[in-house]
């Protein structure tokens, strides 16, 4: 070997150590940074040695695409069972303390009660005021469903303006990295950025990724439908400004379709959004329709009949409605009656009413008279409302419960079935979520940093310079002496 190269290989080794030291020197800076994928330099044989040629990333293509699934799946199923645990608190209380069950179970107590002493006038009005409780219980939750709806509207205004925005962030970074592509130049952090508003809009919709020449990416979300290319597609969304029983939550659209919405206590929903309309659209509105199966079922219940025989149609009772005085169908689901359920008037004393109405019938006037001899101590009716409380019913199935039940029965299977829905979806949360974290985790060991690895190539560079620099001083003794013996 020539003292020239040997010169020369000794100036690569000292060019590589100081590219690679600046490397790990940037890898351990940014160690803590999630969203930093470690840097690693590609290096080719050269006439006089290696020679790092490129710094480029320890990407893990699959398993990030895997990652992103995940992490959609994990959001989307976190919307799901905090909405059950939400209409969970807010239809039956802590401890269903505020439950349609509990309720009709003290006013059948208060029943009973009043009809072991009929000519009790304080046990009437004890009865009434149950009655009250339990119908007040009642409109109150359909008042907090909705209000619940409206509030997932809000916050799936707020997600959509935060799309958005992530979405003009990574026209940015994608524009970055095709520029930095096509002229060849250092695109690692843009590439960086780009990868960690990916996870970012994953929260919030399912991402596939196709990738084009120069390294550009176009974004599909959901079921295809076109969220980025070249620049952010259209997302539309109104919000409604109050929710009702039969007010219909609008859709989400991106690039002109509708976004779909997930499905079941597993949910098929992926990413935030989805999950969210899912919330709204189908748990809570569910949960509504099976409180307004059980006013129809009290309001059937409490109906006054024709005592004559003369073939009067029945009336609302101690229950009524914004429909009545008319019976609803049986069988037939009426939306938006749990809303306006309420005591009537002709029986609360709040209003006027007589108490002793509940005892003897006669509400709608004398045919529906049950008491007709008139006696104090007249209890028939009262245990028969009683009974009927436990009498089962035609039932909706449209309301997710099937099968005929009494209205205290279908009560508790209202209890049951939002109480299945929390911990269907909070198992499968859980699931999802150690599904993610593994793979996460998986791709962190991967891609990331570890400090002691790059402490470990630092002395392993120490020990390349020291080497290198002992060759050029040898080298440039060889050459002094060389030029001794010339002069």
């Amino acid at each position: 070997m020539t003292l020239t190269a040997a010169i020369k290989i000794a100036q690569s080794s000292l060019f590589n150590v100081s590219q690679q030291t600046q490397l790990a020197s940037r890898n351990i800076t940014d160690a803590g940074n999630e969203d930093y994928v470690r840097r690693q330099a590609h290096v080719s044989t050269a006439p006089y040695g290696a020679r790092t040629y490129s710094i480029g990333r320890a990407e893990q293509p699959a398993l990030f695409k895997s990652s992103l699934a995940a992490l959609s799946d994990s959001a989307g199923q976190g919307v799901i069972g905090d909405a059950a645990s939400r209409l969970q608190t807010a239809v039956n209380g802590v401890d269903n303390q505020n439950s349609a069950s509990v309720k009709i179970g003290a006013l059948r107590d208060a029943l009973q009660i009043y009809s072991a002493d009929a000519s009790n006038p304080i046990l009437g009005s004890s009865a009434i005021d149950a009655a009250r409780d339990l119908a007040r219980s009642i409109s109150s939750a359909s008042q907090g469903i909705q209000s619940y709806r409206a509030e997932i509207d809000r916050d799936i205004g707020a997600g959509v303006d935060d799309l958005r925005s992530l979405l003009d962030q990574f026209e940015t970074a994608n524009s970055l990295v095709v520029q930095g592509t096509q002229l060849r130049t250092d695109v690692n952090d843009a590439l960086d950025q780009r990868d960690a508003l990916l996870k970012q809009m994953s929260e919030y919709v399912s991402i596939s990724v196709v990738q084009r020449d120069n390294n550009d990416f176009v974004l599909y979300a959901g079921q295809g439908i076109t969220l980025f290319e070249t620049v952010p597609r259209n997302i539309s969304f109104d919000p409604q400004t109050a929710y009702s029983p039969t007010t219909t939550g609008n859709p989400l659209r991106i690039d002109g379709v509708p976004l779909t919405v997930g499905q079941g206590a597993n949910t098929s929903a992926s990413g935030k959004l989805s999950a969210l309309m899912q919330a709204r659209d189908s748990v809570a509105v569910q949960q509504q329709s099976q409180l307004d199966e059980i006013a129809r079922g009290l309001v059937e219940t409490f109906a006054e009949t024709d005592q004559t025989g003369g073939g009067a149609p029945a009336q609302a009772g101690l229950f009524t409605y914004a429909g009545g005085p008319g019976i609803p169908p049986a069988g037939t689901l009426v939306p938006g009656m749990a809303a306006s359920l309420t005591v009537s008037a002709a029986f609360d004393p709040e209003q006027g009413g007589d108490p002793t109405l509940l005892r003897d019938g006669g509400a709608n006037g004398a045919a529906y008279v049950a008491n007709t001899t008139g006696g104090a101590a007249y209890s028939d009716n009262l245990l028969a409302l009683v009974q009927g409380l436990d009498t089962p019913r035609a039932i909706d199935a449209a309301a997710g419960i099937a099968g005929d039940r009494s209205v205290s029965g279908y009560a508790d299977a209202s209890i049951g079935w939002v109480e299945n829905l929390r911990s269907t979806a909070n198992m499968a949360s859980q699931s999802k979520k150690a599904l993610h974290d593994k793979l996460s985790g998986d791709y962190l060991a991967k891609t990331g940093v570890s400090i002691d690895e790059e402490m470990t190539k630092l002395i392993a560079l120490e020990q390349s310079y020291e080497a290198s620099a002992r060759i050029m001083s040898v080298v440039d003794r060889l050459f002094d002496t060389l030029f001794a013996a010339v002069r």
